[in-house]
């Protein structure tokens, strides 16, 4: 079988998640800081500007992603980023910049420390 590149293996160019977990017993969740919201903005950007589809961009919900103290989170495959966020300006940078041209928002990255 020959050999393929790991483009030619993935569908989508770039794949987000956000953690939209809710919490039934107070415990701290990315619900919690309208994830909801930032899905929403973020998928309408990536449709808006033409990056979504086959080979491009995929936007998606996720449940618990474990990070809970840097929530809300999201993170980006194939490069793993992971970003905290606090409001839908984030969001729009984390568009332009990581998902339209590939550079990473630094000051936006989670702390590696920060699990749940």
């Amino acid at each position: 079988m020959p050999e393929t590149t790991t483009t030619a293996r993935s569908y989508y160019e770039r794949h987000i998640f956000f953690c939209l977990n809710e919490r039934k017993n107070g415990e701290a969740c990315c619900a919690q800081f309208k994830a909801q919201e930032a899905f929403d903005h973020c998928k309408s950007l990536v449709k808006a500007a033409g990056l979504n589809g086959p080979g491009q961009v995929r936007v998606n919900k996720a449940g618990c992603l474990d990070r809970c103290a840097a929530g809300p989170v999201a993170v980006i495959y194939p490069e793993a980023v992971w970003y905290s966020y606090v409001d839908n300006a984030d969001i729009e940078e984390i568009v332009e910049s990581h998902l339209k041209n590939g550079k990473v928002v630094e000051r936006l990255l989670t702390p590696p420390h920060l699990g749940r």
